[in-house]
């Protein structure tokens, strides 16, 4: 190996060294993939499914707690979704459902989520998410629930009255907002399209800068890109992944109010196809519930709760639009039924509501 005058690996010395350490990180790839098709061979045999978030959220937090180091801790995890999504991916392709085209946050999430060794589902709005993910077209469908900025995504939770459709598992991605343009110019901006939510997001930044134009809602960013691209007159508010994708220039980054602005998306599979995780050790419990409408009920309601001890990370209400101002509310517990004080908090919950019914049981992100 040559050296430098110090004793020391010159450039070329180091470069042969990561390049030997390549060939030995490729061979224990494939040797892991080796041991995941005997594991999706037993899988198969035992009829039991491919994916279990639970498992891989507990590789991930394992590997970040012994991780000695150089590599930052908040790089594990995305390496190893990429080298369990390339595993996955040799027992049996994973289909999962997304609001799209190409380039939409909720594409991002997908695949921050599963890794890109999947089968790409997008589809024209969240709606089609759950029918698709119902039907049986897609093994999963991701779906935005939740705003730092703008709160919950009504439609969603909605869905989720009306569809069998169980949450398995979560993840939220920092948004940032970009003004996308054929030309690189905010002259002659005639309207700006983009999902509502988007359009929400930046409303102060689009008082300021395009106070006469247009705000145009679309079923996604990036459809908003898409359609930029086609009429120079036209602005969108999407990702840089969008504007890459269609070639448009970022007239103005970050554009969006709050600097920390951040979506929830919740990961969906049919319960009769993807059962529910077992517990992980940092588990969460999503449920709506409805109380009849009298003095002292949400009270009644949540009593159980503090009497055994179970944390409520999170309280939202949406009308139930039977003329009697009555609510559904959207309820996320910390912990699992496996749990003693969780189960029988849930069970003297279900007694005092007049409807309960739990969307979803799944490990945290561990992003």
């Amino acid at each position: 190996m040559a050296e430098t005058k110090d004793g020391g690996p010159d450039l070329l010395g180091l470069r042969q060294q990561i390049d030997a350490l390549d060939r030995d990180l490729l061979d224990l790839l494939n040797r892991r993939a080796a041991l995941a098709q005997s594991v999706g061979a037993l899988k198969k045999h035992e009829g039991s499914v491919v994916f279990r978030p639970e498992r891989e959220a507990q590789v991930i937090k394992g590997l970040k707690e012994h991780n000695p180091g150089p590599l930052k801790g908040d790089s594990v995890a995305p390496i190893w979704r990429e080298i369990m999504s390339a595993c996955r991916s040799l027992e049996t392709p994973t289909r999962v459902a997304y609001l799209g085209p190409a380039g939409t946050f909720s594409e991002q999430a997908a695949l921050g989520y599963f890794g890109s060794s999947i089968v790409h589902l997008p589809c024209g709005s969240i709606d089609e998410v759950f029918r698709t993910t119902t039907a049986g077209a897609a093994d999963f469908g991701v779906v935005p629930v939740e705003n730092s900025t703008e709160g919950v995504v009504a439609r969603s939770l909605d869905l989720f009255l009306s569809t069998p459709l169980f949450i398995i598992g979560e993840t939220s991605l920092f948004v940032r907002h970009n003004l996308l343009r054929q030309v690189n110019s905010l002259e002659d901006v005639q309207a700006v399209c983009a999902h509502p939510q988007a359009l929400a997001q930046c409303h102060g930044w689009l008082s300021t800068h395009l106070p006469h134009a247009e705000r145009r809602p679309v079923s996604s960013n990036a459809e908003g890109a898409r359609l930029a691209a086609m009429d120079g007159r036209l602005a969108a508010i999407a990702s840089d992944r969008a504007g890459s994708e269609y070639g448009l220039h970022i007239v103005a980054p970050a554009i969006q109010d709050d600097a920390h602005n951040r979506t929830r998306f919740a990961i969906v599979a049919h319960p009769e196809r993807q059962p529910a995780p077992q517990a992980s050790g940092h588990d969460c419990i999503s449920l709506v519930a409805s109380v009849p409408n009298e003095p002292g009920a949400v009270h009644d309601m949540l009593v159980p709760l503090k009497q055994h001890g179970v944390s409520m990370s999170r309280f939202e209400s949406r009308p139930a639009r039977s003329g009697q101002w009555e609510y559904y509310f959207y309820i996320d517990l910390q912990g699992h039924p496996d749990q003693d004080n969780v189960a029988q908090a849930l069970r003297e919950l279900r007694q005092a509501c007049a409807f309960f019914k739990i969307l979803g049981i799944y490990p945290l992100d561990s992003h």
